[in-house]
């Protein structure tokens, strides 16, 4: 296909009300949880690189000292991630999570304490402490991020949830100490969507990649643009996956090879004229959510979406 056919489709909107309260606690400067942090973490998946960013989070960042995190880099394209590194980041600091995150931590708290200095604006020599906010679209890592630099730097436990799927964190936290020297505190918010998303195609790949509900979307749909998207890009992972003897441009013919992959299968009862029966015929619905499940989990190989 050249091009994929949304049916009139209208742009996935997810904004839930810890959305909104997420959005009203950073814009607030009087709450002292969230005080006019210094600079931010801005975390965006590495392969949506551009639709992975909220627009509504550049006025946070046009002034302040920021870091752009692009997580996830095992999931991206490693042909495309020179590009997805540097697109549509003026005025901002790109860090990529490669091979080796521990190599990548260590360089944060170092590079915000950098930023910072170098900020006239924002840098106070009778303050010895940092207080740091993490913003991004919801389920990029940021909660993952504030415990991986808390066990890196103080050697303890994870100290806010995480999960697979978006919406964990509903309330700006308050401060999370992640380093002694110097001393800095993290801010974990509630990951925020725009109220409105520009364009249908943008929304899918946010719900591609876990930021929007699956059922807010519909994952036949999502499937199918999947497949769209992956053919478009030549990444045939999917056949040798599946045991497909081609590329194959049909999501029913290839939701049929994973549900025969995957043992996915549903039983249905059936009237007959002797009485009912019970059939068990393949299920298309699961084998949809195996093939995003496989592509969240990059095994359908590395692909930038963006």
């Amino acid at each position: 296909r050249e091009r994929f056919d949304f049916s009139g489709r209208d742009v996935a909107s997810w904004f839930p009300g810890h959305m909104a309260k997420g959005e009203g606690g950073r814009r607030r400067t009087g709450n002292p949880r969230c005080s006019r942090p210094p600079a931010h973490p801005a975390l965006s998946p590495a392969h949506i690189p551009l639709s992975g960013r909220n627009p509504l989070l550049q006025e946070a960042l046009n002034i302040r000292p920021h870091i752009l995190v692009l997580n996830k880099m095992d999931l991206a394209d490693p042909c495309r991630q020179l590009v997805s590194a540097r697109a549509g980041l003026a005025g901002c600091r790109p860090m990529c999570c490669h091979r080796h995150p521990f190599l990548f931590l260590l360089q944060i708290i170092p590079l915000v304490v950098e930023l910072v200095g170098n900020s006239p604006r924002y840098h106070r020599a009778e303050s010895t402490e940092y207080s740091i906010l993490v913003i991004g679209v919801p389920n990029v890592g940021k909660s993952s991020l504030i415990n991986s630099l808390r066990r890196l730097h103080l050697k303890k436990g994870k100290a806010t949830a995480v999960g697979g799927v978006p919406g964990i964190t509903k309330a700006v936290l308050t401060r999370i100490q992640v380093c002694e020297k110097p001393l800095m505190y993290l801010v974990d918010t509630p990951g925020v969507l725009p109220p409105r998303l520009g364009d249908v195609e943008t929304g899918m790949k946010l719900a591609l990649c876990g930021t929007i509900r699956d059922h807010l979307v519909g994952e036949d749909i999502m499937a199918d643009y999947l497949l769209y998207a992956l053919n478009k890009q030549q990444q045939f992972g999917y056949v040798r996956r599946y045991g497909l003897a081609e590329a194959c441009d049909d999501i029913n013919t290839l939701l049929r090879h994973v549900a025969l992959a995957q043992g996915r299968t549903q039983k249905v009862k059936v009237l007959t004229g002797t009485g009912n029966v019970n059939v068990t015929m393949l299920s298309y619905p699961a084998a949809a959510y195996e093939f995003l499940r496989d592509f969240r989990a990059g095994h359908l190989g590395r692909v930038t979406l963006d």
